[in-house]
């Protein structure tokens, strides 16, 4: 069995099945929308059957999310032009450099990536990293990011603290953190 389909109302999707000497199994939704399960070799086709039914709904809101996702008209990293890079650039500099200002904290290098697990990241140096999909969601989740990211600057960490300051700056932090996390990287 090298595949696996279900129908989900006039949706067929199809999940590519891989085995592997891997000891575990592992669902993945790939960027464009292609599904891939990972199984250890030897485990039984009524096993796999039974991880993937198990999974169904995980798997169908996750698409739904990756659909919406892909309604924003993210392009591929690879084809913005020059000036699309520059403008992207001058909106994650003007904004972190606004919420810097008014949260008092400095911040070295600004980065912009096509980062495949993170909205952004903060080095212990103060070097900023944004994954360039921000640009083209609502503002207000790129803000968000900004914050998150420049709160850092205070506490590198995750702690109550830290999230009291997010708050302080950004009060509807929760919102668009739980928005974020609906949107497939």
């Amino acid at each position: 069995m090298d595949a696996y389909a279900f129908q989900n109302g006039q949706q067929n999707i199809e999940i590519q099945i891989i085995r592997s000497n891997r000891k575990s199994v592992a669902l993945e939704i790939k960027q464009e929308g292609n599904v891939v399960v990972r199984v250890p070799k030897s485990l039984p086709k009524r096993e796999i059957v039974d991880f993937i039914e198990k999974h169904r709904n995980w798997l169908i809101k996750k698409l739904t999310l990756l659909e919406q996702q892909l309604s924003y008209e993210i392009p591929p990293a690879d084809q913005l032009t020059k000036e699309e890079s520059n403008q992207m650039q001058e909106l994650f500099s003007s904004k972190v450099a606004y919420y810097a200002a008014v949260m008092g904290v400095t911040y070295g290098r600004i980065t912009i990536r096509d980062q495949k697990t993170r909205w952004g990241s903060c080095s212990s140096k103060g070097n900023l990293n944004f994954n360039y999909r921000l640009a083209f969601l609502p503002e207000e989740l790129l803000d968000y990011v900004v914050v998150h990211e420049l709160a850092h600057r205070i506490y590198m960490d995750h702690s109550e603290n830290f999230w009291q300051k997010v708050s302080q700056y950004f009060p509807d932090y929760k919102n668009c953190r739980k928005k974020l996390k609906e949107i497939p990287i």
